[in-house]
């Protein structure tokens, strides 16, 4: 097992109570960055659909706003692009900025609103007038649609990148993190094991119970002699194991 496949740390029991405690917080954490991935996955879809929704009532809109500027520019007598830059001094219908959160993501909403009464109520009253106010109504519903369908795409285009950083942190977590605190938990474990059964058989009182004389040549050597027997009996090779 390579250094990278586990955390370098040293094999005691405190290490084996951090890395345990480690492992179960990043347990906790895959699981709250799923469900937090499932929850922007689900508002994602659902901005999706009203965005095609938004996307095709745009072009019955606008092409209804369009025919009525069409039947303005026919029905009026006075020129309608002169009459509305002579009157309009500020606009009426304004965008506000509100804030929606969704597992701890703000997305933007953008809102229309009017503001004051209409000053140009009575504008074309000398021609046109039904028009004109048919007009400014097909454009209204434009704008409102605008906006909404830009509120859309822009939290649209914010869920996207959210949820790309959070699957990318599941999976990080899920194979790679996981893991590698899993393999150094098992290591520790082994070389305690180890560790233990090198103190149990080297423990003086059960030489002594056991009737087992340490032997030089069974220590100094790597492999066992096939003499060791006849010069520790019986009881020397447990030390080797």
């Amino acid at each position: 097992m390579s250094s990278g496949d586990m955390i370098n740390v040293f094999p005691s029991r405190m290490a084996q109570t951090n890395m345990k405690a480690q492992l179960l917080g990043a347990q906790k954490g895959h699981s709250l960055l799923k469900k937090k991935s499932d929850a922007l996955t689900i508002r994602f879809r659902g901005i999706l659909s009203k965005i095609i929704e938004a996307k095709m009532a745009m072009g019955d809109v606008m092409r209804e706003a369009n025919f009525s500027l069409a039947a303005v520019k026919f029905a009026s007598i006075a020129n309608i692009n002169q009459l509305v830059i002579q009157n309009v001094a500020k606009a009426q219908i304004k965008v506000k900025l509100t804030k929606d959160n969704v597992a701890g993501v703000t997305l933007p909403i953008f809102q229309t609103y009017t503001e004051g009464s209409d000053a140009y109520e009575l504008t074309g009253l000398s021609g046109g007038g039904q028009q004109i106010d048919k007009l400014k109504k097909a454009y209204a519903r434009a704008v409102e649609l605008l906006v909404n369908l830009a509120s859309l795409q822009t939290s649209f285009v914010t869920l996207d990148g959210v949820i790309k950083i959070t699957n990318r942190r599941v999976n990080a977590i899920e194979h790679v993190i996981i893991p590698r605190v899993e393999r150094t938990i098992q290591y520790i474990i082994q070389e305690l094991d180890e560790r233990e059964r090198e103190e149990f058989f080297s423990n003086p009182l059960i030489q002594h119970r056991f009737g087992v004389k340490p032997c030089v040549c069974l220590l100094m050597a790597s492999e066992p002699h096939p003499s060791s027997k006849q010069c520790c009996g019986d009881f020397a090779l447990p030390l080797l194991y």
